[in-house]
């Protein structure tokens, strides 16, 4: 098992900035992916921006430009710079950590809000 603790949402004027982070622990294998997914009221999960243990990103197009990925590996702690806030980005951020052993294991935060206000 892998526990996130995921911190850092909140309330932003559109055009403001939040940083959102999320620590691991537990059984965490050597090649993995940590991430963000975000859903909004009514709508699909959807990938935000994912960073490979090796340090490869992807992004979603919609935040390409305005978001940015990064983790610190001896920390096992990802975090998600969100820049230009607009008010579609408002949604619940889940952090994703994925094991890739014999088969792949995802595990997911607990969800922070964010809201923002036009």
């Amino acid at each position: 098992q892998v526990q996130l603790v995921e911190s850092g949402g909140g309330l932003v004027q559109a055009g403001g900035s939040l940083r959102l982070s999320c620590a691991a622990s537990g059984s965490i294998f050597s090649i993995n992916t940590m991430g963000w997914y975000r859903q909004a009221p009514g709508k699909q999960r959807e990938l935000v921006a994912t960073v490979s243990n090796g340090g490869s990103t992807n992004y979603a197009d919609s935040v390409k430009g305005r978001f940015t990925i990064s983790r610190d590996n001896a920390k096992n702690t990802v975090y998600l710079q969100m820049s230009s806030l607009k008010p579609e980005d408002t949604a619940v951020y889940y952090c994703l950590w994925r094991n890739f052993g014999r088969a792949t294991y995802d595990y997911w935060g607990q969800g922070t809000q964010v809201t923002v206000s036009s």
